[in-house]
């Protein structure tokens, strides 16, 4: 199994201001960390060619100085890429999911982007499309800002499509190209009082991918809550008719992605009360409210193993806390991994994400507040540093045997104990 790296790249927008992690890590600037990151052993990355950043102006005037010297490095460093063209994005303010613009442009792009590199053979048009339409149209946390499950739906469709003519335009240039399709999975857990809400949102969680392979026909679990919405059988049935099933279906999970729904809100913090139309709820970790009930990242690769019979990818596995828990959480994802493999699931890799840290994600990046998590480098001085993070990537990364490496004891997620609400 291999352990691929990945650079926390999200150029998202909140209210009329972008903001780009590229920018506030350095990497902008540094065509000398993709050396320190060959040193790891790597020859499989998750790179940004962004669309916001490579034409924020007009799709007919893209600036390539940036993009042609990392892919060039890239190629001389015998590295893979796997080109990542949305991260968290709207588009550009001329091409937004907002509108109609966003499924027409996108794929312009993507087919300038594979015809300038031709030997690119993997990529990722939109990252995590279910996860970006929460977050944008209905927890309103980035623009557009909104609160409707019909704009939540639209804006997930935008996104799909855009992938499947993305990489239309894309295999018109490189037959072979790979769609490596990215998604966070985890599962939600309930009282029984909730477990309808439950069961709910643990169809939704598959939704991208299952538009993606073309199953949301009329037997669909979902298919009558969209047409609740008003989303018109044509729109659905495109994805039916134009199948693009992941070449590799990418799992992206942390450890906030296992939720648990309570209606004894009076338990948890105010600001984790909500609810639906028909109950008061609460919306948390599992790891903290219910941990006996988790099914971890294991059991999550089964589930998507058994639903899609395709090749998967850990495409995410990063942790926000001390290095030492840092390294017991991606040694308990790669280990994980392996025991789904030898269940019988084809799981190719591991990615070590955030390998450059990230900034802001305490607050899912709707505040700037300067919050740095460091990952395998610190790059707060500017410059980077290695943590003992690297080393255990390195480790996997070359297939030699970490276990000495990684701190004695579990990590937190594994001793948590079930009355913690905090």
């Amino acid at each position: 199994m291999a352990l691929w790296g990945g650079i926390e790249c999200t150029v998202n927008r909140v209210g009329d201001t972008y903001q780009d992690q590229l920018l506030r890590n350095g990497h902008d600037q540094r065509d000398q960390d993709l050396f320190q990151i060959a040193q790891l052993g790597l020859k499989t990355l998750r790179y940004p060619l962004i669309w916001e950043r490579t034409a924020p102006h007009c799709i007919d005037k893209p600036d390539w100085q940036w993009a042609d010297r990392r892919l060039g490095l890239l190629r001389e460093l015998g590295i893979r890429p796997i080109v990542g063209l949305v991260h968290h994005g709207c588009g550009p303010r001329y091409a937004t999911f907002a509108g109609l613009e966003f499924a027409q442009q996108l794929p312009r792009y993507a087919r300038q982007v594979a015809e300038r590199y031709p030997w690119v053979d993997a990529y990722t048009p939109v990252n995590e499309p279910l996860t970006t339409a929460r977050f944008s149209g209905l927890s309103g946390h980035w623009y557009p800002h909104a609160n409707s499950p019909r704009v939540f739906v639209d804006i997930l469709l935008r996104q799909c499509r855009a992938t499947v003519l993305a990489m239309q335009q894309i295999r018109q240039v490189r037959p072979d190209a790979q769609l490596i399709q990215t998604d966070d999975l985890g599962q939600t857990h309930s009282t029984p009082k909730l477990s309808y809400q439950g069961e709910w949102e643990n169809h939704r969680r598959w939704l991208s991918w299952d538009l993606l392979c073309g199953f949301v026909s009329k037997e669909h679990p979902l298919w009558d809550y969209l047409r609740w919405l008003g989303i018109p059988p044509a729109e659905l049935a495109f994805f039916v008719e134009n199948p693009c099933p992941p070449s590799v279906i990418g799992i992206n999970h942390y450890i906030t992605s296992e939720r648990y729904l309570d209606e004894r809100i009076w338990q948890y913090p105010e600001h984790l009360r909500g609810g639906n139309d028909r109950d008061r709820y609460v919306d948390t970790e599992v790891v903290r409210a219910a941990p006996e009930q988790r099914v971890g990242l294991q059991g999550l690769l089964l589930q998507a193993w058994k639903r899609y019979q395709r090749p998967i990818a850990v495409t995410e596995a990063h942790l926000g806390c001390t290095v030492d828990e840092q390294m017991r959480w991606l040694w308990d994802m790669w280990q994980q991994t392996q025991q789904a493999r030898q269940a019988g699931a084809d799981i190719q890799a591991v990615t070590a994400w955030a390998l450059l840290g990230s900034f802001d994600w305490h607050c899912l990046l709707t505040r700037h507040e300067g919050h740095y998590e460091p990952g395998a480098f610190d790059v707060s001085s500017g410059q980077l540093q290695a943590t003992p993070l690297a080393e255990l990537v390195h480790c996997l990364a070359t297939g030699q045997n970490p276990a000495a490496l990684v701190p004695p004891g579990p990590g937190w997620w594994q001793t948590v104990p079930q009355t913690d609400l905090a």
